[in-house]
């Protein structure tokens, strides 16, 4: 295995975590995304740039994929996945329920504050990581989360946000 291939094998740890994320724990739905992921970046090895950030290329590669997937499938009803969640156990019944919550309210987000919420919270990416990775400005990053933010907050504590209009 080449240079290459040692650093990519370093960010599969990352990259399965963000995409069990985006799936809601489909663990196999996930591999296949960062298969296909990998696979890409292996075959587009040349196109990267030697002191550019590996980890920034991965996820935009990897982001582009599931949202080539997201628009394909936008008109296919939902599959529901067979197996039980990846979350961990807990011994209260009332932390499966909140995490069972939490996990539902993220999935309602829209697509854009999900992908940074998941991006800068469960990742740690920089907003200028996801700036550079969606490329937006950081500033767009930054107001995707406090909105992703208050929406879960809303969410979770029962509040239905009034949707705004607009006005033309």
């Amino acid at each position: 295995m080449n240079q290459f291939g040692k650093q990519l094998t370093e960010y599969i740890p990352r990259l399965r975590r963000y995409a069990r994320a985006l799936f809601r724990g489909d663990s196999t739905a996930a591999d296949d995304l960062v298969q296909d992921c990998l696979e890409r970046a292996l075959d587009r090895q040349h196109y990267f740039r030697a002191n550019s950030n590996l980890r920034a290329w991965l996820f935009t590669i990897m982001h582009n994929i599931y949202v080539n997937r997201v628009r394909r499938q936008a008109n296919v009803p939902d599959i529901v996945a067979a197996e039980p969640d990846s979350l961990p156990a807990s011994s209260r019944p009332e932390d499966a329920v909140a995490l069972d919550d939490l996990s539902r309210a993220i999935q309602a987000l829209p697509h854009e504050q999900k992908t940074v919420l998941l991006l800068v919270t469960l990742e740690g990416m920089s907003y200028r990581e996801v700036a550079d990775m969606l490329e937006v400005p950081e500033g767009t990053v930054m107001s995707r989360l406090a909105r992703a933010r208050q929406r879960l907050r809303a969410g979770l504590s029962g509040h239905r946000e009034t949707p705004l209009r607009r006005v033309k």
